[in-house]
Order: C-alpha cells, then structure tokens, then sequence
C-alpha cells in the first residue's frame, strides 16, 4: 500500500534553515508528482511546493518563493523540503502527498515550530 513518512521537523529560530524529508513506498514513486502542504490549527492546508516527476518543473506558494525548495530522488524515493530564512508564520505540521488514481494519499506530518 502507498505510504507517505515524514521527517525532519524540529524547534528552529527565525533565521534558520531546515529539511525536511519524506519517504514514500508502495507506489511506481517515479512517475508521479509530489507536493508539500501544510497545516496550522483552524486553517484548511496550505499547498507550499510541488514537484513533477522526473523533477523538472517546481512550482511554490508564494508565502514561500524564494526561500523555499523542493527535489526529489527517485532512486531512493524520496522527496525534500529545503526551508531557508524560516519565519514564525512558517509554524506548521508539514504534509508529504501524492495523488494515485483515484486516491489522495499523505503522511501523518512533521511539525516545524519557528521561534525565538
């Protein structure tokens, strides 16, 4: 079955630089998109990066162009958020997902808390 792990998420200050990973099995990984999203209490989830599948088109929100990047390796199936100059309106669980005919699967999140 498609599982999605996530990891990496971790108290930072404002300023800082994080990764996030996430590690994906059960599913032909290569060809399909991956996004992240994220989540704070209250609020639908947010669509904060994306990728196609051989990795050559990235897409952003733009409360996060320019600090933000998203890659993937395929031959380890896994997929990377690199978080630059974090802001306290960065706090958020962060959600790997990827969408399989027919189903919307994601990961059980990571929480990045940004603060001083």
């Amino acid at each position: 079955q498609v599982q999605l792990v996530e990891s990496g998420g971790r108290l930072v200050q404002p300023g800082e630089s994080l990764r996030l990973s996430c590690a994906a099995s059960g599913f032909a990984f290569k060809f399909y998109h991956m996004r992240w999203y994220r989540q704070t209490p209250g609020n639908e989830r947010e669509l904060v990066a994306s990728i196609t599948p051989t990795g050559g088109n990235t897409d952003y929100g733009d409360s996060v162009k320019g600090r933000f990047t998203i890659s993937r390796d395929n031959s380890k199936q896994m997929v990377f958020l690199q978080m630059t100059n974090l802001k306290p309106e960065d706090t958020a669980v962060y959600y790997c997902n990827t969408v399989v005919p027919l189903d919307d699967y994601w990961g059980q999140g990571t929480q990045v808390t940004v603060s001083s």
